[in-house]
């Protein structure tokens, strides 16, 4: 075999820890990272799955330097189910 750069072993976090950390749904987590939005885990074990730790550090630095534009309100008026009546109170 030939002689490869030695890896870097870098702390990893499970489920638990990146809760914690990260106050995000975990459906919300797996959407994002499949997006590319969110580091990606990885599996050491067929049961435990981790993050690593530097990446969820990163991505919460770069989310905290760029801040995200919040959510305009949806228009109740258009809803199918449960519409909202008229302001016709005079």
């Amino acid at each position: 075999m030939g002689q490869s750069e030695p890896l870097e072993i870098r702390k990893t976090i499970r489920r638990h820890q990146l809760r914690e950390m990260v106050p995000l749904a975990d459906s919300t987590i797996y959407e994002m990272e499949q997006r590319g939005e969110f580091p990606r885990r990885f599996a050491l074990s067929p049961r435990c799955i981790v993050w690593d730790l530097a990446e969820v550090h990163a991505w919460l630095l770069a989310r905290r330097a760029k801040p995200i534009p919040r959510a305009q309100h949806p228009d109740v008026t258009k809803r199918k189910s449960r519409p909202v009546k008229g302001q016709d109170r005079a």
